[in-house]
């Protein structure tokens, strides 16, 4: 991987508190070294609106983002990627699968916070490098035809791939963030907010009804120098349900209570399910059970239920960072292997079918 713009010491060491400061590359300067096509472009507009006509109501397709928990090794996401293309091709007229390509990782206390941080597992923290890699790879998987998506967790980074995504998460942690629901309003792609870790909706519901108005708000321009952000507001967004602390949130009597309330505050009835997390237990192989639980509820005249969220990488399982690690396996949550999530989904996919025909 290209890591040749690199962080640059400022000063020695900050008397006040001792904390070493380097300086990072510029999100331009980054993307002046690993610059978008005009074609790659235009097809990422294309998947950005492929998109948002399935949270309209304007294409029936179901929309599946689906992946590694975390990437913390570009070869093997590369592979899963040019699996996951050719699968896409093959159910494109059922389903617009998103490839998740996580780079950052939320952390309950301390841990491995992924890609973008430490991209030598080691760490050594090499943000520069992490950066780098990180667009270096979603470009590599936009390459393939894939729309890509990620979470948005350290604004600062945002900058330096916001152009190459089609999709983007604000987690559980940081839905209530006010910063967050700022940068969601500049943002020029669809967003879904999760749901709190409570399990209720209250809290992405605010989210999304914020992000839907225009802001100002400090940030970093292009230049990467501090700025006033003003945002023209998102219309679409949408809310993830990833269950809670009580339990899952996917079944018909939580969706049914959602649907109520966004009724009521005149938002549009658009749903995603996140199938892992607590609305599977934690068990990466009961994803395949949510899946088709909900599957049945869009089948049977739900038209809410947008699509759903699967966490899925070339083996399943997971496995502790250290310094022999198995190929293919997820070091953050567990995973279903590809092969079963290949064919979760094109039995979906033929169910979808099925019942176009009817």
């Amino acid at each position: 991987m290209n890591s040749s713009v690199s962080a640059l010491p400022l000063s020695s060491l900050d008397c006040a508190n001792e904390t070493l400061t380097l300086r990072l590359p510029t999100s331009l300067q980054l993307k002046q070294q690993l610059p978008l096509s005009n074609a790659l472009t235009l097809q990422i507009a294309a998947h950005r609106q492929a998109v948002r006509a399935i949270l309209d109501g304007e294409d029936p397709r179901l929309l599946v983002i689906v992946g590694p928990c975390s990437i913390h090794d570009p070869q093997s996401a590369l592979e899963y990627a040019s699996k996951l293309a050719r699968l896409a091709d093959e159910v494109s007229d059922e389903m617009l699968l998103v490839m998740r390509a996580y780079v950052e990782k939320p952390r309950t206390t301390v841990g491995w916070k992924g890609l973008a941080y430490d991209p030598h597992l080691d760490g050594s923290d090499d943000m520069a490098a992490g950066l780098t890699r990180s667009r270096e790879l979603m470009l590599g998987m936009i390459h393939l035809g894939l729309p890509v998506a990620t979470e948005l967790l350290q604004p600062m980074a945002a900058g330096y791939f916001d152009d190459l995504l089609s999709w983007v998460a604000i987690g559980a942690r940081t839905t209530e963030s006010q910063i967050h629901r700022e940068m969601a309003s500049g943002l020029n792609m669809p967003v879904g907010f999760k749901n709190g870790t409570d399990g209720g909706a209250a809290i992405a519901v605010d989210a999304m009804r914020s992000a839907a108005h225009s802001h100002r708000h400090f940030g970093v321009d292009s230049q990467g120098h501090p700025a006033i952000i003003q945002t023209s507001g998102n219309p679409d967004t949408h809310l993830v349900l990833r269950g809670g602390h009580q339990g899952p949130n996917y079944d018909q009597f939580s969706v049914e209570k959602i649907n109520v309330e966004l009724a009521r505050l005149k938002i549009p009835g658009r749903i995603m399910v996140d199938c892992s997390h607590a609305n599977s237990g934690k068990d990466p192989l009961r994803q395949p059970a949510v899946f088709n639980d909900v599957l049945e509820q869009r089948l049977q005249g739900n038209p809410s239920l947008i699509g759903m969220m699967l966490e899925s990488h070339l083996f399943e399982g997971c496995q502790p960072l250290k310094p022999s690690l198995q190929y293919g396996v997820s070091i953050t949550d567990g995973c279903l292997g590809f092969s079963a999530t290949e064919r979760l989904l094109l039995d979906a996919a033929q169910r979808l079918k099925d019942q176009n025909r009817g």
